[in-house]
């Protein structure tokens, strides 16, 4: 079901917080052997999803969708698109209660009394809303700093105030910046390099203090370089993955920042996703590498694309950004701890990734 809280009106998700069991009649015998009725309660985890219109969260939604979880969505969609989840929303208050469907609200994660209200009875917050750009943030500071370091201390106040067992944070590699060793490691002092760096590092600070003050459980986890389907090629600080199966589709040349020879570690969406609700399930606490452990040129990386898509695209190097980390690189050891075990190759990511473009350029 869609609330549109940003236009007014009541809260049509009251009565599903408010029936979160469900509560079956079931016959049994007492020590006399006479019938009595009883009820037992059939438990559906609750959990809400921030940003979930958007590229990773509309991939967690369906997961967690599909493994039984009852959804709610909070995206002011900024960056989402509706269109992600469009199929997955409850067109009654009351078909959220049913496998598959998610409450959709259109709203903001700056909006603390609204927090509060959808945050009662929910189990898990996944925080996946942010404005994801090292570009932008160096363009547009202070509203990064809203979204992203305001958004989340209201998230963590809200979840404190409700009781929600816990918070799984969205922060980045960005917080490393450049480091001298082979590659990057929760144990590592961050380093971070842009605006939107700081703004991650501050939201694993908030998390870390909400923990050991008032008891909250929070998990941070360091994505690395996330993609996959439904990822965003059209906007001026879209990733470059997308950006280049974009310009390759098109016969445009490749656009690389600097020479190319900067690594990176691509990550699959669909490991990130199981990486969250594997890090919502577990005892885990505190900051994690999900990454695939692997590093891949930039240079490589047009290489594959180039092959993948069968075309011949020249490449154009520009100006390195301001911002811009040389080498980065994923330690996933301490989240194999609670299970994490990435799946996808880049190849087999990029193969997936690229089949959906074009049935969508198709379909556009």
């Amino acid at each position: 079901m869609v609330w549109d809280h940003e236009a007014g009106g009541s809260n049509p998700l009251t009565p599903t917080i408010q029936h979160r069991y469900k509560i079956p009649e079931v016959k049994n015998k007492n020590n006399n052997g006479v019938m009595k009725e009883a009820t037992y309660r059939m438990y559906r985890k609750q959990v809400l999803v921030t940003g979930g219109a958007g590229f990773i969260g509309s991939h967690l939604t369906r997961e967690l969708l599909q493994r039984g979880y009852q959804v709610t969505v909070l995206d002011n969609l900024s960056t989402g698109k509706i269109e992600n989840i469009a199929d997955l929303i409850a067109k009654e208050a009351s078909d959220s209660k049913s496998a598959g469907k998610v409450n959709f609200v259109h709203g903001t994660i700056t909006d603390l009394p609204l927090l509060q209200k959808l945050f009662q009875g929910m189990d898990f917050i996944f925080h996946q809303a942010a404005i994801p750009s090292v570009p932008r943030s160096i363009k547009e500071p202070l509203v990064i700093h809203e979204a992203n370091i305001t958004g989340t201390l209201n998230v963590l106040l809200a979840a404190r105030d409700t009781k929600v067992r816990k918070v799984v944070f969205a922060s980045s590699s960005s917080v490393y910046g450049n480091t001298l060793t082979s590659s990057n490691g929760e144990d590592i002092i961050p380093n971070p390099l842009s605006p939107y760096a700081v703004t991650k590092l501050a939201g694993e600070h908030y998390c870390h203090v909400f923990q050991e003050i008032y008891g909250l459980s929070t998990i941070y986890l360091r994505y690395f370089n996330v993609y996959g389907p439904r990822q965003d090629p059209s906007s001026q600080y879209a990733a470059v993955i997308p950006l280049f199966i974009h310009q390759a589709y098109h016969d445009d040349p490749l656009i690389i920042f600097g020479d190319g020879k900067q690594t990176r570690d691509f990550v699959f969406v669909g490991d990130v996703v199981d990486a969250n609700i594997l890090a919502a399930e577990s005892d885990a606490t505190g900051s994690f590498d999900i990454g695939s452990g692997e590093r891949t040129t930039i240079n490589r990386l047009a290489e594959l694309i180039i092959e993948l898509i069968g075309v011949e695209a020249s490449r154009l190097y520009k100006e390195i950004r301001p911002g811009d980390v040389k080498h980065s690189f994923a330690d996933i050891t301490r989240a194999r701890h609670f299970g994490y075990d990435p799946q996808y190759s880049l190849l087999d990511g990029l193969k997936q990734t690229i089949t959906s473009f074009f049935h969508e350029s198709r379909q556009g």
